[in-house]
């Protein structure tokens, strides 16, 4: 195995696209070194991006954030600007591993790793996050949802890699959560994980949402029903019920040894209205 540590973006995409065998980005390394250790990969080249001064830096742009791919979610959760305007998305970082993983693990790595039951994910995809992907035919961005195509698979091409994300602006009177359901009270994969951010009107109507499903299907969801069913509303119960119906109706969980499938439907529901109602709490300032 050959190890390199480049300096620049060019660089690394270089030494990732010239690669014959099997290459990979190392950021934070927590999934990946476990993978190595374990022999789950054998990879030719490993590419430590963390030398790279973007990598490790969180930027002001555009009323927004960009998040380098090698930035901790410990340095997430120290922003304060960041903790304020998106809280779920730095809570849902905040729920992968310990406190001392968190020293080194980053919401890109988790992205790239592609579980369906990462937790960051579906917060970002309830923020709209945009993963900006460099390569040997330049940059693109592409929506955070669009890079995992299947537990452990990505719609990256060879000599790509996904160099930052961008939480965008949030409008007046916004707010976000996320919650997950694990089977412990630390340290553990999610069963279900639901992700949702919205805006209110002046009167306390939510005029736009998203929500997000993890851990229930082949990677995370972006439940446009459960959405819907939000917009117009006030959070009322009968709005609630609406989502929660909703997002349990989009889940496509499977059985394991840490929940059955009606287990994840129905709990898929309860997630959604709970962080709805914490995101409704936030948008109005309480």
């Amino acid at each position: 195995m050959r190890y390199e540590s480049p300096a620049t973006v060019e660089a690394a995409v270089k030494l990732l696209a010239g690669e014959a065998g099997l290459a990979r980005v190392l950021a934070g390394g927590t999934d990946l070194l476990v993978q190595m250790r374990s022999g789950m990969i054998e990879p030719d080249l490993v590419v430590d991006i963390k030398r790279i001064p973007d990598m490790r830096r969180i930027v002001a742009e555009n009323g927004g954030f960009r998040i380098g791919g090698a930035v901790p979610c410990a340095e997430m959760r120290e922003h304060k600007e960041l903790r304020k305007a998106w809280p779920g998305v730095v809570e849902a970082s905040n729920l992968i591993g310990s406190t001392q993983i968190q020293g080194r693990c980053t919401v890109v790595g988790n992205l790239c790793n592609a579980s369906p039951a990462a937790d960051s994910v579906p917060a970002m995809i309830a923020a709209d996050a945009i993963a900006r992907v460099v390569g040997p035919n330049g940059q693109r961005d592409v929506p955070v949802g669009d890079i995992a195509t299947a537990p452990g698979k990505t719609s990256l091409a060879k000599g790509e890699f996904v160099a930052s994300v961008f939480l965008p602006k949030r409008p007046a009177n916004s707010g976000d959560a996320y919650l997950r359901f694990i089977p412990r009270t630390e340290m553990d994969i999610a069963v279900v994980g639901c992700g949702v951010s919205l805006t209110l009107d002046g009167s306390g109507k939510v005029t736009a949402a998203r929500v997000s499903l993890g851990a229930v299907a082949a990677r995370a969801l972006l439940v446009e029903d459960a959405a819907k069913a939000l917009i117009g509303s006030k959070g009322d119960e009968a709005a609630m019920a609406k989502l929660a119906a909703a997002a349990s109706a989009a889940a496509k969980p499977i059985d394991d040894k840490r929940g059955t499938k009606e287990f994840r439907i129905k709990v898929s529901g309860v997630l959604a209205r709970r962080a709805a109602g914490i995101a409704i709490e936030r948008a109005g300032g309480r």
